[in-house]
């Protein structure tokens, strides 16, 4: 059992501790700043927490859509019907979302350049018929990723050939893209190196360049 018989002297200092030791506390507790008077924690979305964000990850977000379209990395392809193009081809009518549509690369076979200079200037130029396409003609666009995307090297022996064939397609409302080469490898800079046209009804395409051999 526990005694409770304790002397006067031991229970007196109980007490006396106990009242020392919550006087001590609360004149500590108000001479401290309260923690429901500190500033409140930003949230993760807030504009002090965007603030602290670095300035290159700010820099790489306000860049524009059409600040990304211009910078095109290698080569200099000039913009050169893209205003031309009616939306969605409706000029050829219905057919051109009927009929199969494909892309043709006129390379130039005159500037020797290596079977690697080919693959990079055709990349660059099915690049920027697929961009034009995109903003005119994206139904007509759609049609031709959907039945395979079919693209077609052909062989022309000349830069006035090359021109020659852009003049035809733009003429009958076709994307022609012609690129033009840096100049940091094989061939002079500015040299006209592949004429892209389309993606496009194959029918409209075909009275441009189907007298063409293949690459």
């Amino acid at each position: 059992m526990i005694r409770l018989d304790f002397p006067p002297a031991f229970l007196l200092a109980i007490v006396v501790t106990a009242l020392a030791s919550g006087l001590g506390g609360y004149y500590i507790g108000a001479a401290s700043p309260r923690i429901r008077d500190l500033p409140a924690a930003a949230p993760p979305g807030s504009s002090s927490s965007k603030s602290a964000s670095s300035p290159l990850k700010d820099s790489f977000e306000n860049i524009s859509a059409s600040d990304a379209e211009d910078n095109d990395d290698d080569d200099d392809d000039s913009d050169d019907n893209g205003a031309l193009v009616q939306s969605d081809y409706s000029h050829f009518g219905a057919s051109a979302l009927t009929e199969e549509c494909k892309m043709v690369l006129c390379v130039r076979t005159d500037l020797g350049m290596t079977k690697g200079k080919i693959a990079a200037q055709c990349g660059h130029a099915v690049l920027a018929c697929y961009k034009t396409v995109s903003r005119h003609a994206p139904l007509l666009l759609k049609r031709w990723e959907y039945i395979g995307q079919a693209k077609i090297a052909l062989k022309v022996d000349s830069e006035e050939e090359l021109l020659t064939l852009q003049a035809q397609a733009v003429s009958v409302g076709l994307v022609a893209r012609v690129i033009h080469d840096a100049g940091r490898t094989q061939i002079a800079a500015g040299s006209a190196t592949v004429l892209g046209i389309g993606p496009g009804p194959k029918s409209i395409i075909n009275q441009i360049t189907g007298h063409l051999k293949l690459l």
